[in-house]
């Protein structure tokens, strides 16, 4: 186990040199001037090449992305054009944002798709699995930019229950949480209906039955734990995609983190924190399919990691 997690954590540096190399050149090859974004159209040339210069920006590109490289492997991401402050600095101050909003978007999806997985896997066909299938088709159809509008309007502007935008407690927290994980949850149930339907069938579940245990409880006391090892593996592809959908859903209600400072960067043309953000989001998902292939041997003890 522990040299399968070094060789993952050494893995880690190909994946950061490729997403460092291309963030660089796309970020590059995008039109507009960083210098001009800061300043405004109507500066003088002299204080537009003033100001190239002093941010690195005349160099020549190749030499810019070897300085870039050189300060990556002993952890300096640069400074911030807009910000004039390090970019570890400013992802460090947001990134908690970030996850405590993904991490509630995954609490969010766990608790609506375990239960409708489990009411639509334990009897196929049923009033039950039609209904909660049909929600899950729901959830998968409304795109968080649709989704969180609305629930602000609700929620927010007519019954105000709750804030409108910011972070803070955890009132700030629920509209946000909600509007992330609803489409996940939709994905997870599905999953988690087709592998309980998947071992109903098991000789373990008919031995169960046999034993005067009835199906739905059977499912949850014997099959549940077998059907997990898939949803898991669903539960990590999709993290990344729900660390990126916080970037939507940051942009909507103003959420102080790392996908808001991304979007903020990228219209700024602010190239040493939009490799920093991309390179955050990238090794975060790395190590989450580092965790998710971990779990699974304390799921599931037939699965063993040489």
């Amino acid at each position: 186990m522990i040299a399968y997690v070094t060789r993952r954590l050494f893995a880690l540096i190909p994946v950061a040199l490729g997403v460092a190399t291309l963030t660089f050149a796309i970020i590059h090859l995008v039109p507009g001037d960083p210098v001009i974004a800061m300043l405004g159209e109507t500066a003088a040339p002299a204080d537009v090449e003033g100001m190239r210069h002093q941010l690195g920006l005349d160099r020549p590109v190749l030499e810019q992305y070897f300085s870039y490289l050189g300060g990556l492997a002993v952890g300096d991401l640069g400074e911030s054009i807009s910000y004039r402050k390090p970019v570890s600095r400013i992802i460090a101050e947001r990134y908690p944002a970030t996850i405590e909003l993904a991490a509630a978007g995954m609490l969010v999806a766990l608790l609506i798709a375990f239960p409708l997985g489990i009411i639509a896997g334990s009897k196929p066909g049923g009033t039950g699995d039609i209904a909660a299938m049909g929600f899950a088709i729901l959830g998968i159809s409304v795109p968080h930019i649709y989704l969180g509008p609305l629930l602000m309007i609700l929620f927010s502007l007519d019954l105000r229950w709750l804030p409108l935008t910011g972070r803070g407690g955890f009132s700030h927290l629920v509209l946000p949480a909600i509007t992330l994980g609803t489409a996940l949850a939709a994905i997870i149930a599905r999953m988690l209906r087709q592998s309980l339907i998947g071992v109903r069938e098991s000789d373990y579940m008919r031995t169960a039955i046999s034993k005067g245990l009835s199906e739905r409880a059977a499912l949850i006391r014997h099959g549940l734990r077998n059907a997990l090892t898939s949803v898991i593996t669903i539960i990590g592809l999709q993290m990344g995609s729900l660390l990126s959908g916080t970037l939507i859903t940051e942009m909507i209600f103003s959420w102080p983190g790392l996908g808001r400072l991304l979007i903020s960067a990228i219209g700024a043309r602010d190239y040493p924190t939009v490799e920093g953000c991309v390179l955050a989001f990238a090794l975060t998902y790395v190590v989450v399919n580092m965790a998710t292939d971990l779990i699974y041997a304390l799921v599931d003890p037939r699965v063993r990691i040489s």
